[in-house]
């Protein structure tokens, strides 16, 4: 069991990394904003609508606490050092026992910044700025590339792996995939793999690229 003391946006962020990970979730404060209340309505949270209490941590494996009141976040994490459990104090970094990074994630591709639970602000800006430079074309061209190394590799029965054919499509195909060019991706997979290789044959001619 995770447990997250706080409702507003920093226990949100917290929230929404532990639900992704399959955690099961128990939140503890007297409101929840609002994308916290909408997981509670959908059955993906436990809220216990009041203050933190001495005790509350029982059971628990994980425990962040993400409110506004300092001293609150200590008790929280005197608490979790009193019972071993590992602890992630907001703007605390001194009472943690460990920190989550701010990641950003397209398709399976994961970018994970870490500032050592410093600067929260620092790290989640860095990420914004991933998320520029990195967008749903890197998560495409990974599905792409995953397929290829799947189906034109392994059935041939090689198992050492081309670096130079992957380092090739691991620069161009971000870009292509951006622009929506199918027949340049077709035109160079026949070039790298036969005249047979195309996205159709790969089992993707009917997703967008894009």
């Amino acid at each position: 069991m995770v447990v997250v003391v706080g409702g507003g946006v920093v226990a949100a962020r917290k929230c929404s990394a532990i639900l992704a990970a399959g955690g099961r979730l128990t939140v503890i404060a007297p409101t929840l904003g609002p994308s916290l209340a909408e997981l509670r309505d959908q059955g993906r949270l436990l809220h216990l609508a009041r203050e933190y209490a001495p005790g509350d941590l029982t059971g628990a494996f994980l425990v962040f606490a993400a409110t506004d009141e300092a001293h609150v976040n200590r008790a929280v994490a005197e608490e979790a050092k009193s019972r071993a459990i590992l602890a992630d104090i907001a703007d605390a970094p001194d009472l943690c026992s460990f920190t989550l990074p701010a990641v950003m994630r397209t398709g399976e591709l994961q970018i994970a910044v870490s500032t050592g639970g410093k600067s929260p602000a620092l790290a989640r800006q860095i990420r914004q700025q991933l998320e520029r430079c990195y967008g749903e074309e890197y998560g495409a061209a990974l599905e792409l590339m995953g397929e290829i190394r799947e189906k034109l590799l392994t059935e041939k029965g090689n198992s050492t792996y081309n670096k130079e054919i992957f380092n090739d499509l691991a620069e161009r195909l971000p870009a292509l995939i951006r622009d929506g060019a199918t027949a340049e991706i077709d035109n160079l997979l026949k070039k790298l793999f036969g005249p047979e290789a195309s996205l159709a044959g790969l089992g993707l001619g009917g997703k967008d690229t894009e």
